[in-house]
Parts: C-alpha cells; structure tokens; sequence
C-alpha cells in the first residue's frame, strides 16, 4: 500500500494539487482505510490530476473502481477500495471540511 500511497502522491503533486494530505481511516471507518484529499485552482486543473492519477495507477496494475464528480470538476472523486482520492477545488474543500470531520484520522507521511 506504501508504494500506491507514494503514487498517488507524486501524480498529484506532478500536476501542483495543493495541500496533499493522506489520512489513514482505517480504525475510525470500514469505508476505506485511506482518504487522499488535495485541490486545485480550476476546473481543468482538477481533471488534469485527476487524469493522471489514473494514468500513474493503471501504470503499476492498479484499477479505479468509480470516479465521479470529473465533467463538473468542483469536486473529483475517485474510489479504489481500500483508498479515496478526493480532488477539491479550493471553495469546495474547504466547504466540506473533511481534514475536519476526520480529524481524528492519523496523517501519513510518504
């Protein structure tokens, strides 16, 4: 997982998301054990990272299950399972607050 975690990272901050944060969920949700959350200035910026973490991914075998959010691009969402990848624009992510929400999660250094 360190070295999809390490993937991720380097996809997104390959396209300059902003503020990457990992946060391990696994003993506060079933939902996932990782959140990935990062933003962007604008809507194409939003897709071009979202494009190549896909890209990276498919690279080393590893297959999105549902993306959702893409054609509006305020918020991308891309669910791989045992990781969620949230691509924020800035306004969204800070509306949602979701560093808040689980900010009981520990953060992961890659």
């Amino acid at each position: 997982m360190k070295e999809i975690l390490k993937t991720v990272y380097n996809a997104l901050d390959d396209k300059k998301a902003n503020n990457i944060v990992i946060l391990d969920i696994s003993e506060l949700s079933e939902i996932s054990e990782y959140f990935i959350i990062c933003s962007g200035s604008n809507q194409n910026q939003l897709q071009a990272i979202a494009d190549n973490v896909e890209e990276e991914l498919c690279k080393i075998d590893v297959k999105g299950k549902k993306i959702e959010g893409f054609k509006n691009a305020e918020w991308i969402l891309m669910d791989y399972s045992d990781f969620v990848i949230h691509i924020f624009s800035d306004e969204q992510r800070e509306f949602y607050g979701l560093e808040k929400i689980w900010s009981d999660a520990k953060r992961v250094e890659v």
